[in-house]
């Protein structure tokens, strides 16, 4: 059986395209005369032959996934193609094995008569509570083509934002590791020929040599010790953060960090104006899209701060108003989203707020990564020279000793 793309009309001229099933373009020309169509084109699909898959490869379905996801259905949508259809051919053609599966079983729902929106929200893991309700809004309005539309830049925009925000903190991360790697290998092999040498030669050492070779002892007879500690550490910081009160201690440490904080709170400052800018021109209400919001952070601050502005809309004040009352969203954003309330064109004006924040935690990244390329170098350098001066400063004494 080959897989076959046909463009046809129906009795009043209305424009059909669709996938068939057969064994010929002759069938398939057969099939639509059959049914009361006129065919206008029928070309053959060529399906890509890929290779037996391990199983549990690429299992995890990602933001990039589901964008393209979106794109697809909503490209097929505006096409004229039905979901089912749209649903098994965007499932034939995905590498990944958990949205492949996924994609069957909406498939299979659906055409057994439950709504897209019911079938969607089963997977919750994959599809979160704004894509439920992006879909349902869709749904309702009888423009699910528009709803993924939306839904997939939303989804496109975030992955960008979240690989920057990632990249920022890997950056640091793989610094830290780099100089940790470089102490331990100066340890482990250039210090213990150095002790050799010293004992060779016998007399005292320069009392900065001697401070150097303490540190290396205490390092070297206690190392288990420190690593047990740093474990321990870790694992007493994860069950804190577990309980209500170390969890708040912790999200409040992470917004007050330097600069990172700021890149924190600045990012999540852009995702809820695009967030809810997609949700309100999706027609979703602004007390659901606050409910949607107060899922989408786990950090305690924010989280409060969005329950606030959400008790103050219920209690009758503005969205603007309620958002000053937080105590958390900057003052340009209230400002914009006062605007925006006045003019009735309050989601197009958080989605260009959304778009200045994204450029601002650009702009602080940047500025990140060019501050911490002078620190490991200084860094560096400095181990470097602690070592030097203090391994070779008893040669250069030696007629002292």
């Amino acid at each position: 059986m080959k897989s076959y793309g046909y463009v046809a009309r129906d009795a009043r001229g209305t424009q059909k395209k669709g996938f068939a099933q057969a064994i010929s373009s002759t069938e398939v020309l057969n099939q639509l005369r059959e049914q009361g169509f006129t065919p206008i084109s029928v070309k053959e699909v060529a399906q890509k032959t890929k290779k037996p898959k391990e199983r549990g490869q690429r299992k995890r379905v990602k933001s990039g996934d589901l964008a393209a996801l979106c794109w697809q259905l909503a490209t097929m949508l505006q096409g004229g193609i039905p979901i089912t259809t749209a649903l098994d051919i965007i499932g034939e053609d995905t590498d990944n094995l958990q949205l492949r599966m996924i994609l069957r079983q909406l498939s299979e729902k659906v055409k057994k008569g439950q709504p897209f929106s019911e079938s969607v929200a089963e997977f919750p893991r994959v599809f979160n509570h704004l894509a439920c309700t992006m879909v349902m809004a869709g749904e309702t309005s009888g423009n699910i083509a528009s709803a993924m539309g939306k839904l997939a830049q939303y989804f496109e925009n975030r992955d960008k934002l979240a690989k920057k925000v990632k990249g920022a903190m890997a950056y640091p991360i793989f610094v830290l590791s780099f100089i940790i790697l470089i102490v331990i290998f100066i340890m482990a092999f250039i210090v213990p020929r150095f002790r050799k040498i010293f004992d060779q030669i016998g007399g005292t050492l320069p009392a900065f040599t001697r401070g150097f070779m303490g540190f290396y002892d205490i390092l070297r007879y206690n190392i288990l010790y420190i690593i047990v500690g740093v474990i321990a550490l870790i694992f007493l910081a994860k069950l804190a953060s577990r309980t209500k009160k170390g969890h708040y201690i912790f999200s409040k440490i992470l917004l007050a960090l330097p600069l990172f904080g700021k890149i924190f709170s600045q990012a999540f400052v852009a995702t809820f104006c695009r967030t809810t800018s997609t949700l309100l021109a999706a027609g979703v209400s602004v007390l659901e899209a606050f409910n949607i919001l107060t899922g989408m952070t786990g950090n305690d601050i924010i989280r409060s701060a969005i329950l606030k502005t959400r008790e103050s809309i219920v209690g009758g004040s503005n969205i603007s108003a309620s958002m000053s009352s937080a105590g958390f969203f900057p003052n340009m954003v209230i400002k914009m989203i006062q605007v925006g309330e006045e003019s009735g064109s309050l989601p197009e004006v958080l989605e260009k707020t959304s778009e200045h924040y994204e450029r601002k935690v650009d702009a602080m990244i940047t500025t990140l990564m060019s501050l911490l390329e002078p620190v490991m170098i200084i860094s560096v350098g400095g181990i470097v020279s602690i070592v030097v001066i203090a391994l070779y400063l008893p040669i250069f004494t030696m007629s002292d000793i």
